[in-house]
Formats: structure tokens, sequence, C-alpha cells
């Protein structure tokens, strides 16, 4: 029971800490030295359905991927690490690609306050086309004066 509820505190607190990691590696990295694949999603008109910035979801997989083995033989603590990073990805996907940029068809209009909080942060970070001077580089932490 005790290792039960350990590994649901890691899968928890590994999710938690990767908002924090993509925050810093979307403001430092994307909008840093690997612009040229970031670019295309500040674009207006995209013409092809992936993008350039499509391969960071490869890049931040890898880690789970590798977490994942390295602790399938025995579930250890690596195993449950991948796993919380797995599922920042997948509320990354959802959130991200289809709420915000609707490259799937999303869900029906919501009344969420959150959800609109989420949306209009991303457009205030997508309205600059350059990587310098952008703001709101999290996904699920949104400043409070976008609930507004």
């Amino acid at each position: 029971m005790i290792g039960m509820l350990v590994n649901i505190l890691i899968t928890f607190i590994v999710f938690i800490f990767m908002e924090f990691f993509s925050w810093f590696a979307h403001k430092y990295i994307m909008h840093g030295f690997l612009w040229s694949l970031h670019k295309d999603h500040h674009q207006v008109n995209h013409d092809h359905k992936f993008q350039k910035n499509d391969y960071f979801f490869l890049i931040f997989a890898i880690p789970s991927i590798i977490l994942f083995v390295l602790g399938s033989k025995d579930f250890n603590y690596m195993f449950f690490s991948g796993l919380g990073i797995a599922l920042y990805g997948l509320a990354y996907f959802i959130i991200h690609e289809i709420i915000i940029h609707r490259r799937l068809p999303p869900p029906s209009e919501t009344k969420s306050k959150y959800i609109k909080a989420i949306r209009k942060a991303h457009k205030i970070h997508h309205k600059n086309r350059n990587k310098d001077h952008c703001v709101n580089f999290g996904m699920l932490i949104v400043p409070f004066k976008y609930f507004k």
C-alpha cells in the first residue's frame, strides 16, 4: 500500500515538475538556440499539417521512453518518473494541440474560466511572431490576470 502511494506521489511530483521544466524549455530552448524548430509554430499561415515544432514532442518523449524501459523490470521510481513525463505529454497534447490550437476537432465550446484563461494567455504568447519579447511560456499555470 505504501509503495503504491509512493509511486503515485513520484508520478504526481514529476508531472508538476514538467510544467516548470516546460516553461524553462519553451523560454530558453524553443525561443533560444532551437528557435529554428519552433519558429513555424509562431507563423500565421501553416501550409502543412505538421510543423517543425512537432519534433519537440519526440525530443521530450525520449526521456520518458528511456525511464519506462529502465524502470520496467521491477517498476521502480524510474518507471513512475517516466509515467509522470508521459502524462504531462498527454495533457500537453490535449490542451495545446486540441483545445488551444484546434489541430484536431476540439470538444464543444467550454464555459470553463480556466480553459478560457489558458487560451487567452497562449494567444498573447503568439501575438509576437518573433523569438524575443514573448510572455506566457507555461501551459497549465496561468497568470491570474487572464481569468478576468
